[in-house]
């Protein structure tokens, strides 16, 4: 079946990689923003207030609406491309259906990739500060976190944009490499998906509380091994070695599980001990100061921590790469063993 050919995944691998290191996010028209319209639609039809005469049921009704909405915003798109993809490629193939089979898989991976997205983000963060204009860096931070930004200084801008790098490296760049790994197109269509309705629909406002609660739900599932394999890999590729190495699992052993957020507290706590910095602490988010625990060990981050974070998320980027190729080589190497006569 060409839907989940070993080899297609593996040359589609390289090739939705190279697309987005090339040409980052598409300057035109992007089809998540036509999704986004559509799922804004849909909550806008479904999540109408509740006329229930107790809180408990209104909870109720509104997580049962929001399950719908998951299936449908999910279901109406990605099955009927499953369907259509599978039925355009039923076997292997060879010509011209092999490189159009290939080029369909590499494509909806890049179009699900933010890797150069994030580094570009987070370059525009660096610049002004490295120019002392925190006016601007406050500006652009903005664009990448949800807290308030107005009355941060230099330390706060540049542990804001440390921890949305780190947090958005395994969000937007690893975790739909392991969901192509596993399924292919579809796979990292449904999780791409999935992440955008977290997104959209996951806010603590009393609006999305409840009818948001299994979209993010739902995203905390698909996240839930690709985050600890990036803490790992944000562990292994430590620019301090061996000690940071060390470091970075001590901190995601003691402080992943004290997070708000069940796969970022163990992503950042992994990738602040692999950087040697101090992050978490507190911040303003709509309008009120919260506290949060720290996370990793060390001085607080400093301008130079964000070349640091950049190029610690490039090189986990290749790491997955290269998991991923083994992958998908030992797949191809077990199905052709298989049609030898081997162990299948």
């Amino acid at each position: 079946m060409a839907l989940y050919a070993p080899e297609i995944i593996f040359f589609a691998l390289w090739l939705g990689w190279w697309l987005d290191r090339r040409f980052g996010e598409v300057p035109f028209w992007h089809p998540l923003v036509g999704y986004g319209r559509l799922v804004s639609w849909l909550e806008k039809a479904l999540n109408a207030d509740s006329q229930s005469s107790t809180q408990y049921l209104s909870i109720a009704v509104k997580r049962f609406l929001g399950v719908i909405a998951l299936l449908m915003a999910l279901g109406l798109i990605v099955i009927p491309f499953a369907v259509v993809l599978n039925s355009a490629f039923p076997e292997a193939g060879s010509g011209y259906l092999l490189v159009l089979n290939l080029l369909i898989q590499a494509g909806v991976l890049y179009f699900a990739l933010g890797a150069k997205s994030l580094d570009q983000h987070l370059e525009q963060i660096e610049k002004p500060l490295l120019e002392g204009n925190l006016e601007q860096a406050r500006f652009y931070v903005g664009w990448i976190v949800s807290r308030d930004t107005t009355d941060m200084d230099e330390v706060r801008v540049t542990r804001a944009a440390i921890e949305s790098g780190l947090e958005n490296g395994s969000d937007g760049a690893f975790a739909p490499l392991f969901w192509f790994l596993v399924a292919g197109a579809p796979g990292v269509l449904l999780y791409r998906l999935a992440n955008t309705l977290d997104a959209m629909w996951g806010y603590k406002t009393e609006r999305l509380l409840s009818f948001g609660w299994a979209a993010a739900r739902f995203d905390d599932l698909l996240n839930l091994i690709p985050a600890r394999i990036s803490a790992f890999f944000y562990a292994l590729n430590s620019p301090h070695g061996l000690k940071g190495f060390r470091l970075a699992l001590y901190c995601w052993r003691k402080q992943g599980g004290c997070w708000e957020s069940p796969n970022a507290g163990p992503v950042m706590a992994a990738g602040a001990g692999a950087l040697g910095v101090r992050l978490g602490g507190g911040d303003t988010y709509h309008g009120q100061w919260k506290d949060r625990p720290d996370l990793g060990k060390g001085d607080d981050p400093q301008i130079q921590d964000l070349q640091a974070v950049r190029k610690l998320v490039d090189r986990v980027m290749f790491s997955w790469l290269l998991f991923g190729s083994l992958v998908a080589l030992g797949s191809l190497w077990l199905v052709v063993w298989g049609s030898d006569g081997g162990l299948l």
